[in-house]
């Protein structure tokens, strides 16, 4: 049987470029329409992708809104977990995957609300782990910043824990309903958590059955040490974001590698390489259209997106000159693979104009023509890169319309990508085994 490459689909409303909402061709209000969201779930589906995928952060913007009115990052937008349940109604197959914070939750709230998605979906729910990366949520929860990094990690360390613990709290067939011996439930099958750890104290047992996937499918995307050892003992997905696949199949490689210490098999994670992606009929024709893009990135926006994720103060800058070495912190806190993808731009020389308009948060859009497309997919997954990939499209709906109609095709001639959905959960789509329980 031929291994296909997962596809996944990282949804920005208007798409995953900053300048996206002021192209012409976009819904610049379509970040708040059901509707909206639904058409572009039913497209990924459309093209037999396995997930649809929802970022978040659980705050808006309260300074630097000369940036952030400009490139209206996650400020007007639908939380998730409430965004899948409504799609999940308006389609069959694909998975649903969304964000939830570890650091401004309790686990109880969140095994509840997954569990609950499963069972909407009929299996198809994904539960994004972070640990959240900027002041602005943790002003909500009465915080006035972010707790260290390895605290972080060590409070969803145990918050998985717990959630998988609560998603267990009940064997598979509990819920008997039994009407004649009038018992609705089998109190044996019954497993309540009892749990009294470093961050959490938990006593008792989800009021809902055991979700159709056994467990929804956990998905991560560190990049750092802790991150990573995090992900070989809990993730199921995990995303990278390397820009070679040279430096992508050390990732995957290295991943996979640390798995054998918690017990598990490099089968039971996929890797998904980011890839954001342009596809047109001629490779000036993509060139064209990304460039386009970029025209209409305002100075705020470029020079903010780069503060953010090198975790610096760039105001008052020369455009055309390069950063002062005073103004580069020495680590990250946040988010390591972007700042060290800036951290290495910023050693090549480049100016501040230069830097925002080559940065992409995360790998260089791949643009040319279907065949181009196809052949550094193939290369990739073939390569031992990736498992497949979680796509991000500049400009949405038009760049997933275009990859369907005339990257898709290409694939699945080539044999690399499903032609149906083979399974009725997410788990069975991507090959990944549903959880026994623990009873059993």
């Amino acid at each position: 049987m031929p291994r296909h490459m997962a596809l996944a689909t990282l949804v920005h409303p208007t798409g995953y470029h900053p300048a996206s909402w002021r192209h012409p061709d976009a819904r610049a209000d379509g970040s708040t329409d059901i509707d909206y969201y639904r058409g572009l779930a039913q497209l990924a589906e459309k093209g037999f992708f396995d997930l649809f995928f929802i970022a978040d952060t659980p705050a808006a913007r309260t300074s630097g809104l000369q940036t952030f009115a400009r490139a209206p990052l996650f400020m007007n937008v639908f939380e998730p977990i409430t965004l899948l349940s409504a799609i999940a109604g308006a389609t069959r197959h694909i998975g649903l995957g969304g964000t939830a914070s570890t650091s401004f939750a309790e686990p109880y709230n969140i095994a509840r609300q997954f569990a609950s998605l499963d069972h909407i979906s009929h299996g198809r729910a994904a539960w994004n782990v972070v640990t959240s990366a900027n002041d602005f949520a943790a002003r909500n929860f009465g915080l006035d910043r972010l707790p260290p990094h390895a605290e972080r990690y060590a409070r969803a360390r145990e918050f998985v824990q717990v959630v998988k613990g609560l998603w267990d709290s009940w064997e598979d067939e509990a819920f008997i309903r039994d009407k004649e011996a009038g018992l609705f439930l089998d109190p044996l099958k019954q497993h309540p958590v009892q749990h009294e750890g470093a961050h959490f104290r938990v006593h008792g047992a989800l009021n809902i059955a055991r979700a159709p996937q056994g467990h929804p499918v956990i998905i991560q995307a560190g990049a750092s040490d802790t991150g990573k050892d995090f992900a070989a003992e809990t993730a199921e997905v995990v995303f990278s974001s390397e820009p070679t696949p040279e430096a992508a199949k050390h990732f995957h490689d290295d991943l996979k590698s640390r798995m054998a210490r918690f017990g598990r098999e490099p089968g039971e994670l996929k890797v998904l390489a980011g890839l954001p992606v342009l596809v047109a009929d001629s490779a000036q024709e993509a060139e064209d259209m990304h460039q386009e893009l970029q025209a209409l990135i305002h100075p705020d926006v470029g020079v903010g997106r780069l503060a953010m994720d090198l975790e610096a103060d760039l105001s008052g800058l020369d455009l055309d000159q390069p950063i002062p070495e005073d103004r580069i912190p020495k680590q990250a806190n946040f988010h390591k693979a972007y700042f060290d993808h800036i951290t290495g731009m910023i050693r090549e020389g480049l100016t501040l104009r230069q830097l925002y308009l080559r940065y992409e948060r995360g790998n260089r859009t791949l643009r040319g023509t279907p065949k181009d497309i196809a052949d550094t997919m193939q290369a990739w997954f073939e390569g031992g890169a990736c498992d497949g990939f979680m796509l991000l499209f500049n400009l949405l709906p038009r760049d997933m319309e275009a990859f369907i109609a005339k990257v898709v095709p290409e694939l699945q001639r080539r044999g690399l990508m499903r032609s149906a959905y083979s399974g009725s959960s997410l788990r069975e789509n991507l090959g990944l085994a549903r959880p026994p329980h623990p009873a059993r």
